[in-house]
C-alpha cells in the first residue's frame, strides 16, 4: 500500500456517566489518542471526529452517530487514504447462530443507548473501503477478539504469554453482559422475548445491526475479501474482558488498560512499528502490569501484519 493521502480518524469514548454501567477513563483514552495522531502519525485536527458522553456533549456516541460517522469517513476515501476507528468502552457477546464459532458468540461494542454494533457491521464497513485505503480498528472493549468478522487472526488465542504476580490497580471490567443488554432492551420495547434482535429492531429500526436486519442468507454473503484492508487491535480475546483502570493513589486520572499499554509502547519507541509489533509490546506491558486474563490481539491479512501501525511517515 502507497504512502496514505488522506488520514481521517473517529474516536469514541463512552463512559456511560450517572449509571450503574459507569466507567471512568475511556473519554481519557481517545482524547490521548487524539494528540497523537495529530502530533505524531500526521493526521489533521479537521480530520479527526471525537464522540464522548462527557456532560455538555453536542453529539453522543449512540449507534446511529457511530455508523454515521464511520460511514462517512469510509465514503470520503480515496485509494492511499488511512482511516482509523478507536473505540473505548464497552463490549458485550451475544448468542451467534453460527455453529463453526470457537466461543457460541459473537462480538459487539454498547454506544451509550445500547444501540449493538456488531462483527457483522463492521465487516460491511471494511468491504466498502476503496481498494487501497486501510481501516484500523483499535477495540479497548471486553470481548473485542474478532469484532471484524471473518478477518484473519495473527495473534490471538493461540499465542501464550506467561504470567507473573504483580499488584494490579482498582479495575473495572469494560463488558455489560448479555442477560443485562436484554433486561434494558427489555424494559424499553415491553416485548416479552429472549431474542436481542426483536427488541432492537422494535425500538432502533433501520438504524439497529445489520446483523437483526438482513435475512441470515444474505447475511452470510458478508465474506472477507482476501486480502482485504480491515485492520483490528483487539484489547482482549474474545472469550476475555479489557480492565477499565482507576487509581487510586496520587490522583493519577482513569484509563483504559489496553489503550494506555499502546501509549507506553508509542513513547518507548518512537520510529515506526509494525501492527503485529505494537500488539506484541502492548500483551508484554500488561503482561508486567499484572494483567493474567488479558491479552491483546491482532486480526488482518499476512501483509498488514507486517504493515507499519498507521503508515506512521518516517522520522
Amino acid at each position: 500500500m502507497d504512502m496514505g493521502n488522506k488520514r481521517m480518524a473517529v474516536l469514541v469514548g463512552c463512559n456511560y456517566p450517572n449509571t450503574r454501567n459507569e466507567l471512568h477513563g475511556c473519554i481519557n483514552d481517545v482524547l490521548t489518542m487524539k494528540e497523537v495522531l495529530v502530533k505524531r502519525f500526521g493526521f489533521d485536527l479537521k480530520s479527526v471526529q471525537l464522540l464522548t458522553d462527557a456532560p455538555g456533549s453536542v453529539v453522543l456516541p449512540t449507534g446511529a452517530n457511530i455508523k454515521k460517522a464511520l460511514s462517512h469517513m469510509i465514503d470520503q476515501a480515496e485509494a492511499g487514504d488511512v482511516l482509523f476507528f478507536h473505540y473505548s468502552g464497552h463490549g458485550t457477546r451475544i448468542p451467534s447462530v453460527k455453529r463453526d464459532h470457537p466461543f457460541r458468540h459473537d462480538e459487539a461494542i454498547v454506544p451509550c443507548d445500547f444501540n449493538l454494533i456488531t462483527d457483522v457491521d463492521f465487516r460491511q464497513l471494511v468491504n466498502r473501503l476503496p481498494k487501497g485505503a486501510s481501516l484500523t480498528v483499535l477495540s479497548d472493549s471486553c470481548h473485542s477478539g474478532g469484532l471484524i468478522d471473518k478477518e484473519k487472526e495473527q495473534i490471538g488465542p493461540k499465542a501464550t504469554i506467561t504470567t507473573n504476580n504483580a499488584k494490579v490497580p482498582s479495575q473495572s471490567p469494560k463488558v455489560i453482559p448479555f442477560e443485562s443488554i436484554l433486561q434494558h432492551l427489555t424494559s424499553l420495547t415491553n416485548i416479552n422475548t429472549s431474542d436481542i434482535g426483536t427488541h432492537l429492531l422494535e425500538f432502533f429500526g433501520s438504524d439497529a445491526s445489520l446483523k437483526f436486519r438482513l435475512p441470515p442468507l444474505e447475511r452470510d454473503q458478508f465474506e472477507s475479501i482476501n486480502p482485504d484492508e480491515g485492520i483490528l487491535l483487539s484489547g482482549c480475546q474474545a472469550n476475555e474482558t479489557s480492565a477499565d483502570m482507576s487509581p487510586n493513589e496520587g490522583g493519577g486520572k482513569s484509563y483504559g488498560a489496553f489503550s494506555n499499554a499502546v501509549q507506553m509502547v508509542l513513547k518507548e519507541h518512537l520510529g515506526q512499528l509494525s501492527n503485529k509489533q505494537l500488539v506484541m509490546m502492548a500483551r508484554e506491558v500488561l503482561q508486567a502490569q499484572g494483567f493474567e486474563q488479558q491479552h491483546p490481539c491482532l486480526y488482518c491479512s499476512d501483509q498488514n501484519a507486517g504493515a507499519t501501525f498507521l503508515w506512521q511517515p518516517e522520522c
